[in-house]
């Protein structure tokens, strides 16, 4: 999948969105965190943290534990991120220009 379809794709369900973007803040996160801090569940967005797993944007740091895991985005996940960020931002500069 090319950058700009995996862009899409985190688009697509909002709650990759928030798993991918909640990046920005923090270099390694747990599922638990981002679920508190946008009122969802934390079985919702750890079914985002797989998804983000299984394209490769993301890395399980804690392999062996079946709970509390943590993640770090892998090169792939900074790249999708940051063309991510700048896609939205030029949308939001052009409809506000």
């Amino acid at each position: 999948m090319s950058p700009e379809e995996l862009i899409k794709w985190v688009l697509s369900v909002d709650r990759r969105y928030l798993a991918l973007t909640a990046f920005k803040d923090k270099p390694i996160l747990k599922p638990s965190e981002v679920a508190q801090k946008n009122n969802r569940s934390v079985q919702n967005i750890n079914r985002a943290f797989h998804e983000l797993e299984e394209r490769g944007l993301v890395e399980n740091i804690t392999p062996g534990k079946h709970s509390w895991n943590k993640y770090m985005l892998t090169d792939s996940g900074k790249d999708v991120l940051r063309g991510l960020l700048q896609k939205l931002e030029e949308k939001f500069v052009t409809k506000t220009a």
